[in-house]
């Protein structure tokens, strides 16, 4: 589907429409004035993994940022149109952003864990927000599901910033896991990871996404290609100012996406022509 007529054909049989996690209906985005990213209109089908892709610049993580309102925190930073996450628009000032993190998570583009025991980068979040259940298991649930607990199991006591690169990333997937989210945003998560832990994060990620909704972005074709169920292709345009500006270009199943796209933006960006 293109941006042109997403309004019409997003609502196509590829998606079950009772089944969607998040219904975009003309998203602006605004830094410091500035529009940032055009109009967009999308759906996000339950426990798939969706892919954003394009150029830099073209509001990917832009976009990516608007499903838990992190955008929230940038001085400047304006959201407009509707973002309904299960039928409640995220933007309505009676939402309160904290709780929509806690289930729309987010793992970043570098690992980040805590400079405490990879115990307490697990058990943190949840111990702060009330839970009763029993911790360790919690914790052993978390690393098991992110597929890193036979690694740690013996080192719970140890800080996670002494575990790789890839096993950090894990380990910051299984903090957000604890949290009982029912969607992982995660952007460019391996980006500054070596081809083995960028397979480990992959093969992750397939695992998880029978509980959980993944959306990813990449600037890495084959990844998407390797694992997302649907691709959007992003990216940008000049405006008649002369700045430059995001816009969705297409949004199909990835299969199609990279065999077969609709726009000839979507052709030379997957040919390598641009980009």
């Amino acid at each position: 589907m293109t941006y042109s007529d997403s309004r019409s054909k997003l609502d196509s049989a590829t998606i079950d429409e009772e089944n969607n996690v998040f219904n975009v209906e003309g998203v602006k985005v605004y830094y410091g004035g500035l529009l940032a990213l055009l109009d967009v209109y999308l759906k996000i089908p339950a426990k798939q993994i969706i892919a954003f892709i394009g150029p830099s610049g073209c509001g990917k993580s832009t976009l990516l940022r608007c499903f838990n309102r992190m955008n929230d925190l940038i001085p400047g930073a304006k959201v407009e149109g509707r973002l309904n996450y299960r039928d409640r628009n995220i933007y309505d000032p009676k939402i309160n952003s904290v709780k929509l993190r806690r289930q729309v998570g987010m793992v970043f583009q570098r690992p980040n864990p805590f400079p405490k025991s990879i115990y307490e980068n697990i058990s943190f979040g949840p111990r702060a927000n009330g839970y009763k259940g029993n911790v360790d298991e919690l914790v052993e649930d978390s690393l098991r599901r992110a597929a890193i607990w036979d690694e740690v199991k013996d080192k719970l006591k140890e800080k996670g910033t002494a575990l790789s690169g890839g096993q950090q990333q894990r380990l910051c997937i299984a903090r957000a896991i604890a949290m009982k989210p029912d969607v992982l945003l995660m952007d460019e998560p391996c980006s500054a990871l070596d081809p083995i832990s960028s397979r480990q994060v992959e093969e992750l990620c397939l695992e998880l996404k029978q509980q959980y909704t993944i959306i990813m972005v990449t600037h890495n074709m084959q990844q998407a290609s390797r694992v997302a169920d649907f691709t959007a292709f992003f990216n940008t345009e000049i405006d008649e100012h002369g700045k430059r500006r995001g816009k969705l270009v297409e949004f199909n199943p990835t299969a199609q996406m990279f065999s077969s796209p609709q726009t000839k933006e979507a052709e030379d960006y997957i040919s390598g022509r641009f980009g």
